[in-house]
């Protein structure tokens, strides 16, 4: 799983790779434009600022057999809606729990077919990862997704003229926000990361499927009781881009 960093105002990320047994790191540097340029142009979206105590959470990678109903589990007993970045492969595998995603009030988002890193990517590869995983939601669910959000936060101008060409808007997340509970940093560092950041229009980054024993749910269960009794209320992704007013 990649690592996140952002230097001068560009995100940068950096892929472990095994090769002839050594580990190599390999740095995908995105995009030509940074958010500065995008952000205020409504091209991508990394959060909401307003006055409304209102958050969104996402999880990416799945559906999961066995991470993402835990998940769904504690969104049901708290009443929260979430948004799910899913792949179109996991659908494939995993419909029935597509399903319940969608009959809970969930919204399903487009996160690629086979979880590609898209920088290196050519136009075809990227327009077929987006339109088989928008095939995939639209045959489990009779919804189409609205939103996409690129394996690792790697884009360029081609995934983003791409996603505009699939009527997709292009999601990322508050960069306070990214738990990094891929890798499984402990459930107290997953809490504290979100209840000591948490700011009015926040895109929580999680994910309801890592590799080895997840610590997300056991996070969850401390976290979701937490924010609630800081008075935040839980919106989709597009309710959050839809309804959140700016502050004055």
């Amino acid at each position: 799983m990649p690592k996140r960093l952002r230097m001068a105002g560009t995100l940068v990320v950096v892929s472990v790779l095994l090769f002839n047994g050594l580990a190599v790191a390999e740095v995908a540097q995105t995009p030509e434009k940074g958010r500065a340029y995008y952000e205020p142009r409504g091209d991508i979206v990394w959060e909401v600022p307003g006055d409304e105590k209102i958050l969104a959470l996402t999880f990416d990678d799945g559906p999961d057999s066995v991470q993402t109903p835990l998940v769904l589990d504690l969104l049901k007993q708290y009443r929260i809606k979430a948004t799910f970045f899913v792949i179109g492969n996991k659908i494939r595998q995993h419909p029935d729990i597509a399903k319940r995603e969608a009959a809970e009030g969930h919204e399903l988002a487009n996160h690629t077919y086979s979880h590609r890193f898209l920088g290196q990517s050519t136009v075809g590869q990227i327009q077929r990862e987006m339109v088989d995983t928008q095939t995939a939601i639209l045959e489990a669910t009779g919804r189409k997704a609205r939103l996409f959000r690129p394996p690792g936060g790697v884009y360029n101008s081609r995934v983003l003229e791409a996603s505009k060409r699939e009527q997709l808007q292009m999601v990322m997340w508050s960069w306070h926000q990214d738990t990094r509970d891929w890798s499984r940093p402990g459930v107290r560092r997953i809490v504290r990361k979100v209840l000591r950041n948490a700011r009015n229009g926040d895109i929580i980054l999680l994910h309801d499927y890592v590799s080895g024993q997840s610590q997300t749910a056991e996070a969850l269960k401390i976290i979701l009781p937490e924010l609630i009794k800081s008075g935040y209320h839980f919106v989709t992704v597009s309710e959050l881009i839809g309804h959140s007013h700016p502050v004055s």
